[in-house]
């Protein structure tokens, strides 16, 4: 690590992507970023790499192929059964220092957000954390801001260049990673233009995972290096692990979403009431909310959707009193099917639902889930 450079820029090749294990299983966020981090991999016209850790593990490494890696470095070995923050650091430290990777994706998971500060921290990089979207290519970002934001038509087609230490910088090459800010009431896309490899946390749920694809994962290069991890390296030992069972909302993996906003303010319980029937009739929906319905406390925070709270593609969306605002719209916005049930018809909700209803949600909402239940019974 004491010979490493990372404002040698030009040093710096492929994208990478930390792939979590959890007790010699992969978490969903990996084929996720897999996926989205083949796509920048092309603009680039450089190679995916995944990085794997853990004990025994090297058999997991090919599923990642099958979503779109070349190749998986794998370290495998028993001081790295069970995370912790130094010797994971340590091994992905030492790697990156020899094999040089530009970019460097690591889900913001709970693991993720431990090591993402602490691996940029010592490899002396920029680090942008919870993204909700990753460009490279300069017209595909400029597409994505002609669709998402309010800059202006000839604002957005000026961009290329930027200010770095008062001399101009071409950004046409750079990772563009776009993350809200100051609580979701604005996006900020942000780049590391002096240091590599440049580094982000990206939210779970928010790209999505390609079809997987067995000759690709056939093709999946695997590459085994070294772990020297000793003693002295670990300031923590982790004696036991224990599992506190605790049920929480799973909006990302739900397929039927009933989410409920502001519009139940006359009465909360017969509002929310109404959309755990709602979901229910639609076949193990689960119940959501706008960030108005949480910050009231409505409801708990795993029930947010919305870029400060989860996003998410399911089958079918309802929207009951939500009126739309852009941060609840980013969240779920890609869901197959979208219901908007409000009383006021201007509502921004309208814009992109596929179905909208102009009416009071406590007569809708129950008219909806009779007419779902004689379908279901008539089928």
């Amino acid at each position: 690590m004491k010979d490493f450079d990372s404002s040698n820029v030009s040093a710096f090749k492929d994208v990478w992507v930390f792939c979590e294990q959890r007790e010699g299983k992969l978490m969903p966020t990996d084929f996720e970023l897999i996926s989205e981090a083949r796509r920048l991999a092309d603009e680039l016209g450089v190679q995916l790499v995944g990085l794997l850790l853990g004990d025994n593990v090297e058999g997991l490494a090919k599923e990642l192929g099958g979503y779109g890696a070349d190749k998986v470095i794998v370290a495998d070995d028993p001081v790295l059964k069970v995370y912790t923050t130094d010797a994971y650091a340590k091994v992905i430290c030492d790697v990156i220092a020899d094999k040089k990777p530009e970019i460097f994706l690591i889900g913001a998971t709970n693991i993720g957000r431990d090591l993402g500060p602490r691996c940029a921290a010592r490899l002396h990089t920029g680090l942008c954390a919870d993204c909700t979207h990753l460009d490279v290519d300069m017209d595909i970002y400029k597409d994505f801001l002609s669709n998402n934001s309010v800059l202006a038509p000839e604002r957005i087609a000026g961009l290329g260049t930027a200010r770095v230490l008062g001399e101009p910088h071409d950004v046409s090459k750079d990772l563009k990673m776009t993350r809200p800010a100051f609580g979701g009431n604005l996006m900020a896309s942000i780049i590391c233009p002096r240091f590599r490899p440049s580094m982000a946390t990206v939210r779970p749920g928010v790209l999505k995972k390609k079809p997987f694809d067995q000759a690709k994962a056939d093709a999946c290069v695997i590459e085994k290096v070294e772990v020297n991890v000793a003693p002295e390296d670990l300031k923590t030992e982790v004696i036991d692990v224990v599992k506190a069972a605790k049920k929480l909302v799973d909006l990302v993996g739900a397929e039927y979403i009933v989410s409920v906003g502001r519009g139940i303010a006359a009465d909360v319980e017969g509002g929310i009431k109404i959309a755990e029937d709602l979901a229910a009739a639609l076949g193990g929906g689960v119940v959501g909310g706008s960030r108005a319905a949480i910050d009231s406390g409505w409801l708990s925070a795993d029930h947010q959707v919305g870029q400060t709270g989860k996003t998410v593609h399911p089958k079918v969306y309802i929207a009951l009193g939500i009126s739309g605002a852009i941060q609840h719209k980013a969240g779920m916005q890609e869901s197959e099917l979208i219901i908007a049930v409000n009383k006021n018809e201007a509502a921004p909700i309208f814009e992109i639902a596929d179905y909208g209803i102009t009416g009071d949600l406590f007569k809708v909402g129950p008219l909806l889930t009779e007419a779902i239940n004689e379908y279901k019974a008539n089928k």
